[in-house]
């Protein structure tokens, strides 16, 4: 899904027309799947070779990249890529569990952000959730809160097994639309030391409420009613209908949430074949689950484990961050990026702060 929650930084919230406004709540909620782009249904795409190079960023030679696969206590099979320090020699190292933005898949920022960490010295593993990418689990281009919740404390599984890593020092990265989920699954995984998120949003409550949370309960309503409808016409031809995602051209676009996105998905910038948000769409009966059920009621219980908050500046989506921050128990941070939007933070490597993630990693995963 495209993150509604943000617009590029040189255009504030509150300088957007009234209906403009409305356009932009209804996006960020229960239409925000709809901005979105997916996998068409079916099966998920084939796995590429170990020795083909399939990423939207250029490969590292300081690391050593692997395919693997590992399952979910829900049975569904994910896909993902390792990435390991060469010239690790025989040590046991801390390690990091990564996904996100919610509709990418583990070849955009995730796989950037966990390659950039196995420089500076971690096991990371980014990994595509249930239903899309390379993952298993059909129908495909849904999401879920559960069980991409879920999708985290299997990648944690898997780390926990292999011979490189310290399972006593496992920490997670979450990005986007997936730091909500992360959050979530360190609230209740205590095997995970730390958790950090990027761009964070909470996908259940933007969905659930809108941009601010200004989704009117008639407009609620509303959606409810023709997300069941929708569900009739499902189940009578046998595939879920897709939601469409964004356009293929610029053309006539002024709307700058959608322009912002494009930017990204849409261009070599991030494009990628796989990725939801760079083709068709999400389901359209996506939102469902995410409305009925909130992804951060237990936030606290993440304590007394550290949170890591980042947020660009200008990133429209900056409020999610400071009111996690704010339900979070200590110990947690805040760092907001100067000048940054929100997508910036998915590959902007002048402006991720990899070395704040280092630290902060380096100081609560330690032996």
């Amino acid at each position: 899904m495209i993150e509604q929650n943000e617009i590029v930084n040189t255009v504030k919230f509150q300088d957007v027309p009234d209906a403009g406004r409305r356009n932009l709540l209804k996006m960020a909620g229960v239409g925000a799947a709809a901005l979105s782009a997916a996998s068409v249904a079916g099966a998920p795409a084939v796995a590429q070779s170990n020795n083909e190079w399939d990423k939207t960023f250029p490969k590292s030679e300081n690391v050593n990249h692997q395919k693997v696969s590992f399952r979910n206590r829900y049975g569904i099979t994910l896909s993902g890529d390792l990435y390991l320090p060469k010239n690790r020699a025989d040590q046991r190292l801390p390690a990091l569990a990564i996904a996100g933005p919610f509709g990418a898949v583990k070849e955009q920022s995730a796989g950037l952000y966990a390659q950039t960490m196995a420089e500076r010295g971690y096991v990371a593993v980014a990994f595509d959730p249930s239903y899309v990418g390379e993952s298993g689990g059909e129908p495909r281009s849904v999401a879920s809160p559960d069980i991409n919740t879920e999708d985290f404390s299997a990648a944690v599984d898997y780390l926990g097994l292999h011979a490189s890593v310290d399972r006593d020092r496992i920490g997670i990265i979450g990005i986007c639309g997936f730091a909500g989920m992360a959050l979530n699954a360190v609230a209740v995984d205590k095997r995970v030391k730390a958790v950090a998120t990027t761009s964070m949003y909470d996908m259940s409550r933007v969905m659930a409420r809108g941009y601010y949370d200004a989704l009117t309960p008639e407009e609620r309503t509303q959606s409810f009613k023709q997300m069941s409808q929708q569900r009739w016409a499902d189940a009578e031809s046998g595939t879920p209908k897709l939601a469409g995602g964004l356009p293929e051209t610029l053309d006539g676009v002024d709307n700058p949430v959608i322009r912002m996105y494009f930017d990204y998905y849409k261009t070599p910038r991030g494009f990628h074949a796989r990725s939801v948000n760079s083709t068709t769409g999400w389901t359209v009966t996506n939102p469902l689950s995410f409305m009925n059920m909130p992804l951060l009621t237990y936030i606290k219980e993440i304590s007394p484990r550290p949170v890591l908050l980042i947020a660009g500046e200008n990133a429209h989506s900056r409020y999610f961050s400071e009111d996690a921050y704010k339900a979070a128990a200590e110990p947690k941070e805040l760092m907001i990026i100067p000048g940054v939007d929100h997508v910036a933070l998915y590959d902007r490597l002048d402006v991720i702060p990899f070395d704040k993630l280092k630290s902060f990693f380096d100081q609560h995963l330690s032996a």
